[in-house]
């Protein structure tokens, strides 16, 4: 009997360290998803002057993509937070976004005037509230339910911070006031760009909120030249260039004004990618393409990565 009850301090001992492995695992899995979280591929600019200079041309420049749509891939609908952290994964970038507002005036991320493609609903987004939007769930591009909901601008914006550069495509039905607001409440001034497709709307912008960035189409020199009439600086200018191959030349000369590229690759140039292999997108970027807006970010990221040179003096914002 003695024997016995020496033996149940030893039990314990042995039943306790088996009943601790849990806690153990569970710690380790913990760890392993703080690596996992910290080794993203990050884009941080805390100030707007650090924009400015993120965006001045330079030699040594990081060439880039910028997903469309956030950048869709089967499982991961358009403009959905879930949809960026995916991306992220794989490559740092710049986020486009599309911003619709609800009967209600609530800013969300959404492309089409009706909710009937992309979520689980029908009818315009100007008919429909927030809270109608929100027992919706979004669509991937095969029309494949999934299980997110449809964000608004303010937690992309959040999301963003640290992460992410984001470009925001402003429906017409917006008011501009709203756009501003949102980016100011949120503190998100540096790493939110603004997108605009005509010199009007570019200046009515810039009048104001002068410190953001401007996404502006300049495909030709005679609109370099409308630019510069426009007053509008270019410190505060990322010039889209359409979505055809612009002549080497011509991204030059705008290289000379210290304004970074966007060659819109999403259509017809990145179905050539896919015709005629990925190598196309480093050509795009060898004749002086900085950025390259694309439906395949992550395809189009792996193909440019070796362009990238082994020191540049904008890495300081690029993040692991």
């Amino acid at each position: 009997m003695k024997n016995k009850f020496l033996w149940i301090p030893f039990l314990l001992l042995v039943f306790g360290s088996c009943s601790q492995k849990p806690a153990e695992q569970q710690e380790l899995v913990a760890v392993e998803s703080t690596v996992e979280e910290v080794s993203q591929n990050y884009i941080q600019l805390g100030r707007v002057e650090e924009a400015r200079d993120f965006y001045t041309w330079t030699s040594d420049r990081i060439p880039m993509v910028s997903a469309h749509r956030g950048g869709p891939y089967p499982g991961f609908p358009e403009n959905a937070i879930e949809t960026f952290a995916n991306v992220v994964k794989y490559t740092p970038t710049i986020i486009e976004l599309d911003v619709a507002m609800t009967k209600d005036g609530v800013l969300v991320l959404m492309h089409d005037d009706k909710l009937d493609r992309t979520t689980t609903g029908n009818g315009l987004v100007s008919d429909a509230t927030y809270a109608e939007i929100q027992t919706l769930f979004l669509k991937d591009e095969e029309g494949k339910v999934t299980d997110f909901k449809v964000p608004t601008l303010e937690e992309a914006l959040i999301w963003s911070k640290g992460k992410a550069l984001l470009t925001v495509d402003i429906k017409q039905s917006v008011p501009y006031e709203k756009i501003i607001e949102a980016v100011k409440e949120t503190g998100s001034e540096a790493h939110a760009a603004l997108i605009t497709y005509s010199f009007a709307a570019a200046k009515k912008l810039h009048s104001m909120a002068p410190e953001l960035m401007l996404s502006v189409t300049i495909r030709n020199m005679e609109e370099i030249q409308r630019l510069e009439e426009s007053g509008i600086p270019w410190t505060r200018v990322i010039a889209f260039t359409g979505v055809a191959e612009r002549p080497q030349e011509f991204n030059k000369a705008l290289h000379e004004k210290g304004v970074f590229t966007i060659l819109g690759v999403l259509g017809n140039l990145d179905q050539s990618a896919v015709a005629r292999g990925d190598q196309i997108y480093a050509s795009f970027v060898q004749k002086g393409a900085d950025i390259l807006a694309t439906d395949r970010p992550i395809e189009a990221a792996a193909a440019i990565k070796t362009l990238a040179p082994s020191k540049s003096s904008k890495s300081k914002y690029f993040k692991k």
